[in-house]
C-alpha cells in the first residue's frame, strides 16, 4: 500500500481512495464516456478472395472533426486498385451512412497497401459501428464491427 506523506513528513492515510473515487468521477464524465466509445482500439481482420484487410479504429482527439483508421491491404494474387474513398462506408448503430471524408496512404496498384481512412465524425457518438468495404471482384461486403467494450 502507498502511503502519501504530508507537509511535516508525517505518513497520512485515507488518499488512496480520495485518488480512486476522483479517478471514478472522471472516467464517468460524459467526456470520457464519449472518448471511450469512440475508440475501442481493436484490431479488426477479414481475409477473403486472396486478399486480406486489417483495420485498426485510431483514438480520436478530443472534439477531432474525422474519426481515422488505420488500414492495412495484403495480397499475393491480383493489383490493389481499391479506392476506400468510394468503396467504404462507416455505419452507426442507429443507421447513419458516413462516406470518408480521406484517404492518407498508399495509391492504388501493388500488392501491399496501407494508409489512414478518415469519416467525417458522427455526431452524436454511436454506441457501436461498422465498417462496410466493397472490393472489385467480391461478391460480398465485407463488415468490420466496433463496440464501446472494444469487441
Amino acid at each position: 500500500m502507498t502511503r502519501a506523506i504530508d507537509h511535516r513528513g508525517r505518513a497520512r492515510r485515507g488518499g488512496g481512495a480520495a485518488a480512486y473515487l476522483l479517478a471514478c468521477l472522471l472516467a464517468s464524465s460524459p467526456g470520457a464516456v464519449a472518448a471511450q466509445q469512440q475508440a475501442s482500439g481493436a484490431t479488426q481482420t477479414s481475409s477473403q478472395s486472396g486478399v486480406n484487410v486489417k483495420v485498426t479504429p485510431r483514438r480520436p482527439a478530443p472534439g477531432a472533426a474525422t474519426w481515422d483508421f488505420a488500414v492495412v491491404l495484403d495480397t499475393h494474387s491480383q493489383e490493389l486498385a481499391d479506392d476506400l474513398t468510394r468503396t467504404a462506408t462507416l455505419v452507426t448503430d442507429d443507421g447513419r451512412r458516413l462516406k470518408p471524408a480521406g484517404w492518407a496512404g498508399a495509391p492504388p496498384g501493388g500488392h501491399h497497401r496501407e494508409g489512414v481512412l478518415s469519416f467525417p465524425a458522427p455526431d452524436p457518438v454511436p454506441g457501436a459501428f461498422e465498417l462496410h468495404l466493397s472490393r472489385p471482384g467480391e461478391s460480398s461486403v465485407r463488415v468490420l464491427r466496433w463496440k464501446p467494450d472494444g469487441r
